[in-house]
């Protein structure tokens, strides 16, 4: 997965609180084999409504979610994260989120910050002001900063690292790559053994 530093770009106001993940991706999208392509379930039954913010044109193209507090709730799905990564989010700022959700979001590139509740209202007067208004969100000073705006937010230290250097499980795994060929030379020979692949 790609490296996360710093991110400057616009940002989407969700004025909703307890966003669960049927909500972000109903059940019925989840029969598809792929990890990719869920860009037009994300907040499918919502987006039919001509009002929702993601189809105001304003705020096309952004790549900040800024939602209430509970987000992410329900059932555990990672296609929450990925239809919110293929619509284009980059980061949601929440005051709190589920901890599945947190967790599938640091494991597929998405960056979760928490902040505080008053500051999401901040963050939110000023996009809906001005949608065009630049959002920074910086994960290595942990700080959002929109207009005159500047707030401070949570991510555990493990997750910001893992975003940081671009790792998800399989990159982590690829690291030890040769201790995990130097314990296979060893493992005597009765074991079991993985076998190269053939050509038929």
């Amino acid at each position: 997965m790609e490296k996360f530093t710093t991110l400057t770009t616009t940002a989407a106001p969700l004025r909703r609180s307890n966003v669960d993940t049927d909500q972000i991706i109903p059940a019925v999208f989840l029969k598809r084999v792929t990890k990719t392509g869920f860009e037009d379930a994300l907040f499918h039954h919502w987006r039919q409504d001509p009002e929702f913010v993601l189809n105001q044109p304003q705020y096309e193209g952004a790549e900040v979610l800024i939602t209430g507090p509970d987000f992410g709730t329900g059932s555990s799905r990672e296609h929450a994260v990925w239809a919110l990564r293929d619509y284009g989010f980059k980061v949601v700022i929440s005051p709190r989120f589920a901890d599945i959700f947190r967790g599938n979001s640091g494991k597929q590139g998405l960056v979760a910050a928490q902040v505080e509740e008053a500051d999401v209202e901040r963050l939110w007067a000023v996009v809906e002001a001005d949608p065009k208004t630049p959002v920074t969100v910086n994960l290595e000073a942990r700080t959002v900063t929109a207009g005159d705006v500047s707030v401070e937010f949570q991510i555990d230290d493990y997750t910001r690292w893992r975003l940081l250097e671009g790792l998800d499980d399989i990159a982590l795994t690829l690291r030890n790559e040769q201790d995990i060929t130097d314990f296979e030379a060893r493992r005597p020979s009765w074991m079991p053994t993985t076998l190269p692949v053939q050509n038929a």
